[in-house]
């Protein structure tokens, strides 16, 4: 699951880059794409740090940032459709679709991850009774 949620966010990212260098070459569309490419390349980079996390704070904390930058990235992706500043329609709606699943499931890990620490400080605090 790591390895493919991975392979997910640099697909995502290697498809924006690639796209980009087909938007319109105007100020603001050059402006947009320099938006979306920082902040895909950012889900996917700060990715590889959660999975190194030092301990569960640590990694909720960078799985939050993940969550973060791919909500910028959705809305960005958004924002660029409505423009129309995206030659490739189909493209454009598939890479909306993906950064909207992976918005899903890094939502539903920040929350699993923070219930978990909150079960563990609960099983402790009452073991310590």
């Amino acid at each position: 699951m790591r390895k493919e949620l991975e392979n997910r966010l640099i697909d995502l990212s290697v498809e924006i880059i690639k796209s980009c260098k087909n938007m319109h070459n105007d100020f603001i569309s050059q402006h947009m794409a320099n938006q979306i490419m920082r902040s895909s390349s950012s889900a996917a980079l700060n990715y590889g740090e959660a999975q190194g996390a030092e301990s569960k704070n640590d990694f909720i904390h960078k799985t939050s940032i993940v969550l973060k930058e791919l909500r910028e990235t959705h809305v960005n992706l958004i924002i660029i459709s409505k423009s129309e500043l995206f030659r490739e329609r189909v493209l454009l709606d598939k890479l909306i679709d993906e950064s909207n699943q992976l918005v899903a499931i890094f939502h539903k890990t920040v929350i699993t991850a923070k219930a978990n620490r909150k079960s563990n400080i609960e099983n402790r605090q009452s073991s310590n009774l």
